[in-house]
């Protein structure tokens, strides 16, 4: 873990999201890349390139004061503390400024959302989730420290989240914390005995690590929705962080299949932490 990306709009929870990214900072020797992306859009294109010239400055000269002034902070004292300003058209660029860094981890703060609010605007949080091809760290609360001892790993033993769940693996692992491997069983065409659950886990670990030593980790519960199995079990195990595996689905198919990852980041308490496949 050597760089952290978060995206700073100056609300409280961002504010979150870089006190979090400070303390794995201090704890990890990793830098801080605190990001704010411009939006420039409101400068008209009917008006001229010289007054369109002048707005950007202006506007850019404004976010550069408020975004030093955010960024002093006692947190971040001994802290490697990189401020980046980048414009963007669509907030989902976060995951070229991303590549161009070749940061390790992105940390956002979000408050949640719910209702229709959330079914048709989302978040910039959900969209980061959606789009970014490296692990997004998900703060809902201020934290006072970084230690996790207890990581929910969530998954549903499928061929095509082999890759994901090794990758999650490997991004936790400079956590050195206990994993819990969870499956959640739905009371419908897709439910299983406790033998087949069993089956699959041996399948699946053999597949993805070449042994079955994780096995004592693994954990089994049923519940009607995915969501409330993962948030039930997190809670009821006292857990520090939520690892979930997500397909990053755009457009209509997240529309109507929606997205099990970004339902958690928005309703748990908890960290999230998201690994796309």
């Amino acid at each position: 873990m050597k760089k952290i990306i978060v995206p700073i709009d100056f609300s409280i929870h961002s504010e979150h999201a870089l006190k979090t990214a400070a303390l794995l900072a201090k704890k990890y020797k990793a830098t801080v890349y605190a990001l704010h992306m411009l939006d420039l859009q409101e400068i008209s294109l009917t008006e001229s390139e010289d007054n369109q010239h002048e707005k950007a400055i202006f506007f850019l000269k404004l976010a550069e004061k408020k975004f030093k002034d955010f960024l002093v902070k006692d947190f971040l004292e001994g802290v490697k503390l990189i401020p980046v300003i980048k414009q963007f058209k669509v907030f989902s660029e976060i995951n070229d400024i991303a590549k161009e860094l070749n940061a390790d981890l992105i940390i956002m703060g979000s408050e949640g959302a719910s209702g229709l609010k959330e079914f048709f605007v989302g978040s910039n949080t959900e969209k980061v989730v959606r789009f970014a091809n490296l692990p997004v760290l998900v703060i809902k609360n201020e934290m006072v420290n970084a230690d996790f001892s207890d990581i929910v790993v969530a998954t549903d033993f499928s061929e095509e989240s082999i890759p994901g769940f090794q990758r999650m693996l490997k991004t936790l692992d400079f956590l050195n914390a206990q994993k819990h491997i969870l499956y959640v069983n739905l009371p419908n065409e897709e439910f299983k005995t406790t033998s087949e659950m069993e089956k699959m886990a041996n399948n699946f670990l053999l597949k993805a690590e070449g042994d079955v030593h994780r096995m004592i980790n693994v954990n089994y519960v049923c519940d009607r929705t995915v969501e409330k199995g993962i948030l039930n079990f997190s809670n009821a195990l006292g857990a520090d962080l939520i690892s979930v595996i997500t397909h990053g689905r755009k457009g209509l198919s997240h529309i109507f299949a929606g997205s099990i990852a970004e339902d958690i980041a928005n309703h748990s308490t908890l960290p999230i932490i998201t690994i796309k496949i």
